[in-house]
């Protein structure tokens, strides 16, 4: 895995979209703009964590390479190098799948 240049800060993760296969029916093709987005991601990068209210660092509930389900629409979609990303707080995060 290549390494990202994207440093979260706080209690974000980096999410990258996993490819789910087009499917289509029927011979009807789905513009873009009308697909579900997708809930399932891969982490590839954790922030520095959140502070409570003694000073000390919160561990993540996740880590990399963990595959994660998300809100379906939190989180900001940045692009970095032509690759597409979901940054989210932690919080976010529903569950990991194992």
């Amino acid at each position: 895995m290549a390494q990202v240049k994207v440093k979260p800060l706080g209690d974000r993760v980096l999410l990258e979209s996993l490819e789910v296969a087009e499917q289509v029916k029927g011979g009807i093709v789905i513009p873009d703009s009308a697909k579900e987005k997708p809930q399932e991601y891969k982490v590839v990068a954790l922030g520095t964590g959140k502070t409570d209210d003694n000073g000390k660092k919160i561990a993540f509930d996740v880590k990399i390479g963990d595959l994660v389900l998300t809100n379906k629409y939190g989180g900001t979609e940045v692009k970095v190098e032509e690759k597409e990303y979901k940054l989210v707080s932690a919080e976010d995060i529903l569950a990991v799948l194992v």
